[in-house]
Order: C-alpha cells, then sequence, then structure tokens
C-alpha cells in the first residue's frame, strides 16, 4: 500500500511540474521578446547615431539594459530546462514505482 500511496504522490508532483513548465516556457517567452525589443531599440539608437553598421551588434550586445535582458532570457531558458529535467525524473521513478507494484501484485 505504501508504493500506491507514493506512486499518488509522484503523479501529483508531475501534475504541478508540468503547470511548472508551461509557466516556465510562457516567461520564456516573455523574456525572449522583451530581449529582442530591447536590442532593437538600442541598434536603431546606434543607427540614428552614425555608428559603423559592421560594429552596431557588437556595440548593443555591451549595453547593460541589453546585456540585463539577455540574462533574464538566458536564467528564464535554464529554468524552463530544469523543469523538463524534473518532469523526466519523476516519470522514471513512476515507472520504477510501477514496476515494484508489479512485482509485488505477482507474488501475492
Amino acid at each position: 500500500m505504501e508504493l500506491f500511496q507514493e506512486q499518488q504522490a509522484l503523479l501529483k508532483q508531475l501534475s504541478a511540474t508540468i503547470n511548472e513548465l508551461e509557466a516556465h516556457g510562457k516567461a520564456l517567452a516573455q523574456r525572449e521578446m522583451d530581449y529582442k525589443i530591447t536590442l532593437n531599440q538600442h541598434i536603431l539608437a546606434l543607427r540614428d547615431e552614425g555608428q559603423a553598421v559592421g560594429i552596431i551588434d557588437k556595440i548593443a550586445y555591451g549595453i547593460k539594459e541589453v546585456a540585463q535582458k539577455r540574462l533574464e532570457r538566458d536564467i528564464a531558458e535554464t529554468m524552463l530546462s530544469v523543469a523538463r529535467e524534473k518532469i523526466n525524473g519523476i516519470k522514471l521513478k513512476i515507472r520504477i514505482n510501477e514496476e515494484q507494484i508489479k512485482r509485488e501484485w505477482n507474488n501475492a
């Protein structure tokens, strides 16, 4: 009976982590949009200032606001990956429990 309760807890945890994955996916999309808008604004400003086109990207990536938005985007991407790995780990635990439950059921 203990394995069955653990299995139920794992299924709840899986469901919660899937919701977490959804939230992280939305956060990543928002951070990506913020980053691209900020980058584009600074690129256009540099172009208006007469900066050489060949180095605008290099300059824009070094602007603190752009770098901060890129960092936030990268963190959101990492959190999405972490949630995916959590899901994979929970699925593995569920499969292991299922096998143990089958063994115990067959031995009973």
